[in-house]
């Protein structure tokens, strides 16, 4: 596992490495501040990025970081990542009006044969660049300021009509809660765990199902945190299962935390859940991350997890990762529920999860099998989210009209 992680590592100092050089050179070594200012604005910034990724390796070896110290960091990397971007839209439009000046005369004269007069004032340029540098900086903090606003807002409540073939009339109308990718840890505490549990309290839910990632450190310093889960109930029971944090954190820990909930955690297996005779299938798997850490039990298994159950019975799979529905469909699934993408939570990082999911939100029909990929009840790394609020599905079943 020593090279994953240095893999892992590389990546992430080339990804920040090279943010810092194109924010230095475009951002700072654009302004008129003086060569001192810029040092100390150079520093600044290269700090801040120190800060956050020290912050990310330190919280595995001491959890007791204050919260403040995480809200710094991480609302700092929100911050860097909206001006990234900003800068980059900006130099992309610069480039193009370079590419219109430059194209400009030629086509004057192709078209008039008169040779056109310059118009570059140099002056009005670099004018224009101050104001630029000016504005994205503004524009980025007025984003950050408003993602940590739409982040720690109340989750909301999204509520998803599933039509299945099939569904014994016992029950259409039966309603799954969804909750997932939480993240307890740094910035997600108990008052905002506690809020998302008297919300899926107040839905009064025949199942509750939670797709992964609960926390972001050990059991012993968040078992407080996530304790508010532990008080719901559902009269058809409670599911759990592991998403890629979990394996972060201590998977083995993290299962027995959650069974210690009242969870029925699956992994790779199925429970029939019974109402008024009719049945149909819960199943659950592992998180794929656990065929790297643990492949001896933790490896997914759609297969594996419907073993022996009735064939001709509705099945709902429960998979931290979208991707899962590659191995679930051939199988016969009929609905599946995910989290993992957090909807993209800010741009550009929706575009990174599209790459690597078939599908980052919201209810798809794959070749027969539904998806539903759940945009998360928390957040990970910066506090911040833009068009992708943080949710709480209510997943209600219904039969499929086959007229």
């Amino acid at each position: 596992m020593a090279w994953q992680w240095v893999i892992w590592i590389s990546i992430l100092l080339i990804v920040w490495g090279g943010g810092y050089f194109f924010i230095s050179k475009r951002l700072i070594g654009t302004t008129t501040m003086p060569d001192a200012w810029k040092l100390g604005a150079r520093i600044l910034l290269i700090s801040m990025i120190t800060l956050t990724l020290g912050t990310m390796f330190l919280i595995r070896y001491s959890e007791q970081l204050g919260s403040w110290w995480a809200w710094v960091t991480f609302v700092g990397m929100g911050f860097l990542s909206f001006v990234f971007v900003l800068l980059f839209a900006r130099d992309m439009i610069w480039l193009g009006s370079l590419g219109v000046e430059k194209v400009y005369p030629v086509l004057q004269k192709l078209f008039s044969g008169k040779d056109a007069i310059a118009q570059v004032n140099p002056a009005r340029r670099e004018f224009l660049l101050h104001v630029s540098n000016l504005g994205v900086i503004g524009a980025a903090g007025i984003l950050t300021a408003y993602g940590v606003y739409e982040a720690r807002r109340r989750p909301g409540i999204v509520n998803i009509s599933v039509p299945i073939a099939g569904l014994p009339k016992d029950f259409a109308g039966f309603k799954i809660v969804q909750i997932t990718d939480i993240h307890a840890g740094l910035t997600v505490k108990r008052d905002w765990v506690e809020t998302i549990a008297k919300e899926v309290a107040d839905l009064k839910p025949d199942l509750i199902a939670f797709t992964g990632d609960l926390a972001d450190g050990s059991v012993p310093h968040l078992r407080n945190d996530v304790a508010p889960l532990g008080e719901l109930q559902a009269p058809h029971g409670k599911f759990f299962v592991t998403g890629n944090h979990e394996y972060y954190s201590g998977v083995e820990q993290w299962v027995d935390e959650a069974r210690r909930l009242g969870y029925d955690v699956l992994l790779n297996e199925h429970r029939l859940v019974q109402r008024n005779g009719s049945a149909l299938v819960v199943a659950g798997v592992t998180d794929p991350t656990g065929a790297q850490m643990m492949p001896q039990t933790h490896t997914p298994d759609s297969k594996a997890a419907i073993a022996s159950a009735p064939q001709d019975s509705v099945k709902i799979l429960l998979a931290h990762q979208p991707k899962e529905v590659f191995e679930a469909q051939p199988l016969g699934y009929h609905l599946m529920l995910s989290g993992h993408t957090h909807g993209g939570q800010f741009f550009p990082w929706n575009l990174v999860a599209a790459l690597a999911q078939p599908y980052i939100s919201g209810l798809h029909d794959h070749k027969g099998t539904w998806v539903y990929v759940s945009k998360g009840t928390g957040y990970w790394g910066p506090p911040v989210r833009l068009g992708a609020r943080s949710e709480i599905t209510v997943i209600t079943l219904t039969e499929k009209d086959n007229a």
